[in-house]
C-alpha cells in the first residue's frame, strides 16, 4: 500500500513538474496548482452534477425529492467531494514525515469534516421541510427541533475539528466537557430550556404556527409568526413584535383561541341595564300594541291562553288585583322577543348556546344579559354582528315600555337645571307678593 501511494506521489509530482527530491518554491507552485484543480474539479461538479440531477428530480412526480436533492444539497455535496480530494491530494505535495505536511494534512482533515457538516445542515434543512410538509406536521413547531438537531451537529463537528488540529482523541474532549458541564448548561440555558418547552408545546398541541394567543402579562395579544429554539415570535394585532421565550409558555398560563377558530363560532356576552321602575304587568292595550310585532304575536297569544286556564283554574277574576294569579310583563315579552330576534334574524351558530338571562340586579340597574355564538369567526365580521344586535336592542327597548338605566350626564343635568329656573321664578314672584301684602296698612 505504502508502495502504491509512493508511485503516486511521484506521478503527481512529475506531472506537475516538482521531483520528489526539490523543494523550496517548487513545491508551493505545485500547492497552489493543485488548489486551482480543486476548485475547477467543484465548478465542474457543481455544473454538471447540479444541473442533470435537479433536471431529473423536477421531472418527477414526487414533492420530497425536489427538497432532498434541492440546490443546496447538490452543492454541499460537490463541495465534500472537492474537500476529500484536497485533503488526499495536497499533503502529497510536500515531504513525508515533513512539519508542513502535518499541518497541511489536518488542516484539510477538518476542512473535510467542515464540508461534512455542512452537507448534515442542509439534509437537516431539507428532512425538516419535507416534515413541514406533510398535514400532520403543518403548522407545528418544528423550527425549534431542526435549530437543536443542527446545534448538536455544530457541536460535533467543533469537537471532531479542534481534536485533528491538536491530534488528540475526542473523548478527551468530551471528558473536559462533562466536568465544565455546569458551565456549558449555565450558558447555553435558554437554549436548553427553549428545547424542552419546545418538545412539551409540540407533544401536547399546545401551540403552532399561526394561532393566535393571549399573554396579558407580556403584552402579547396576536398571531404566532415562529417558534425557534429559543424565542417564540408574536404578532400583535396592532403590527407589533414580541418575543418570548417558549419555557414562558408552559410555565405560565396563556390564552390559544384556536379552538375558537377552529368551532366556526364566536361568542357574543353582553349586558344592557334595564331600569327596573320600568317593569310593569301588561294591560291589555299594551298587549294589543305588542301583537303588532311579528316576532312575539304568538308568543303573546300562546302565553295569554295559557295564563287564562291558570287562573280560571285557580278561580282567580280578571277584576281581581294583579298581584294574583299570572300576568305577562313588559320585561318578560322583551326578553322572549331578544330569542326570537336572535333565532331569526342574526346570523347566529345554532349548534351552540343562545339563551338572554338577567343576572344579578345593581345599583345600576337589571342586567339583561344576550349570550350567543356568531356564525363567523373573522373578527371584522364579528364586530360588526355584535355591533347591530345592540344597535336594535337599544333603539327597541323604549317600544316595550322600558327604559335603559344610565347614570346622569351633563345634558341631563343642564335639562333639570333649566326646567327648575322657571319654578324658582314663580316661587319667588309668590313671595314678593306675599310680602307686600303683609305690609299694606290693614
Amino acid at each position: 500500500m505504502q508502495s502504491i501511494l509512493k508511485r503516486g506521489t511521484d506521478i503527481l509530482l512529475g506531472w506537475l513538474g516538482v521531483s520528489s527530491d526539490s523543494g523550496g518554491w517548487d513545491r508551493w507552485v505545485a500547492f497552489l496548482l493543485v488548489i486551482l484543480f480543486a476548485v475547477l474539479f467543484d465548478f465542474l461538479c457543481r455544473l454538471l452534477l447540479v444541473r442533470n440531477v435537479r433536471r431529473f428530480v423536477e421531472r418527477t412526480r414526487a414533492r420530497w425529492d425536489d427538497a432532498l436533492f434541492s440546490v443546496r444539497v447538490l452543492r454541499n455535496v460537490c463541495h465534500v467531494l472537492s474537500a476529500i480530494l484536497l485533503a488526499v491530494v495536497l499533503p502529497v505535495v510536500f515531504e513525508e514525515r515533513s512539519e508542513v505536511r502535518t499541518i497541511v494534512l489536518r488542516l484539510m482533515q477538518g476542512y473535510v469534516v467542515v464540508s461534512i457538516f455542512r452537507l448534515i445542515n442542509a439534509l437537516l434543512y431539507a428532512f425538516f421541510h419535507i416534515a413541514a410538509s406533510r398535514p400532520a406536521w403543518q403548522n407545528k413547531p418544528i423550527k425549534g427541533l431542526r435549530q437543536t438537531a443542527q446545534g448538536t451537529a455544530v457541536l460535533i463537528c467543533v469537537i471532531l475539528v479542534v481534536s485533528i488540529l491538536i491530534d488528540k482523541s475526542p473523548r478527551l474532549l468530551l471528558t473536559g466537557l462533562g466536568a465544565s458541564a455546569a458551565i456549558v448548561m449555565l450558558v447555553f440555558k435558554d437554549s436548553i430550556m427553549g428545547f424542552v418547552s419546545g418538545i412539551q408545546l409540540s407533544a401536547n398541541d399546545m401551540l403552532q404556527v399561526g394561532d393566535w394567543i393571549s399573554v396579558p402579562r407580556y403584552g402579547a395579544d396576536g398571531t404566532v409568526e415562529e417558534v425557534s429554539l429559543t424565542t417564540v415570535k408574536i404578532r400583535n394585532w396592532d403590527n407589533t413584535i414580541v418575543m418570548l421565550p417558549p419555557y414562558l409558555l408552559t410555565s405560565d398560563s396563556f390564552q390559544n383561541w384556536r379552538g375558537m377558530q377552529q368551532s366556526g363560532g364566536r361568542r357574543v356576552m353582553r349586558s344592557v341595564s334595564i331600569d327596573m321602575t320600568s317593569v310593569r304587568f301588561c294591560t291589555p292595550e299594551m298587549l294589543d300594541r305588542y301583537r303588532r310585532i311579528d316576532l312575539i304575536r304568538d308568543y303573546i297569544d300562546r302565553t295569554e291562553q295559557r295564563i287564562e286556564r291558570y287562573n280560571a283554574e285557580h278561580g282567580i277574576a280578571a277584576c281581581e288585583r294583579r298581584i294574583n294569579g299570572l300576568h305577562q310583563t313588559n320585561l318578560g315579552i322583551f326578553r322572549a322577543y331578544l330569542v326570537r330576534y336572535l333565532q331569526q334574524e342574526v346570523p347566529v351558530n345554532r349548534s351552540m348556546t343562545l339563551m338572554v338571562r338577567q343576572m344579578q340586579p345593581t345599583e345600576t340597574g337589571l342586567p339583561m344579559q344576550l349570550y350567543f355564538f356568531t356564525d363567523t369567526v373573522v373578527w371584522e365580521e364579528y364586530e360588526g354582528i355584535q355591533s347591530d344586535v345592540f344597535d336594535h336592542v337599544l333603539a327597541v327597548i323604549p317600544a316595550f315600555d322600558l327604559r335603559v338605566f344610565q347614570n346622569l350626564s351633563s345634558g341631563d343635568l343642564a335639562g333639570l337645571r333649566a326646567a327648575a329656573e322657571p319654578l324658582s321664578a314663580v316661587s319667588s314672584g309668590c313671595a314678593s307678593a306675599t310680602g307686600r301684602a303683609s305690609a299694606s296698612p290693614e
